[in-house]
């Protein structure tokens, strides 16, 4: 594999071809190769889970909403900070909802 190095001397990419950049050549089973490849994929993976993380937050709000709907659990059954965050974001999806509205309207209506 051709790698790239970045100011500090650490490889930053690689390819299979040489290129601009992509001088040196490292083989397949080189141990900082291998280490450098293992990172990426980490981040990688942890950049996928962050990027989840909003989809699942709005999961877990949407389940708990339908379990104090149908009595499963009281709003009383939270600890008071979860009922303040539920609140809170209860609210600015609300604010939003009704930002969206002045959006939709026609050209000649938006107050923006």
């Amino acid at each position: 594999m051709y790698v790239k190095r970045d100011a500090d001397g650490a490889i930053s990419a690689m390819s299979s071809e040489a290129g601009a950049g992509f001088s040196e050549w490292l083989a397949d089973d080189a141990s900082e190769l291998l280490e450098w490849q293992q990172e990426r994929s980490l981040r990688e993976s942890l950049q996928r889970l962050q990027g989840s993380d909003s989809d699942m937050i709005r999961v877990l709000e949407d389940l708990i909403e339908v379990l104090l709907q149908r009595g499963v659990i009281r709003i009383t059954d939270l600890p008071e900070a979860a009922v303040a965050k539920l609140n809170s974001r209860s609210a600015e999806r609300a604010k939003l909802s009704e930002l969206s509205g002045l959006i939709d309207q026609n050209e000649e209506d938006v107050l923006i």
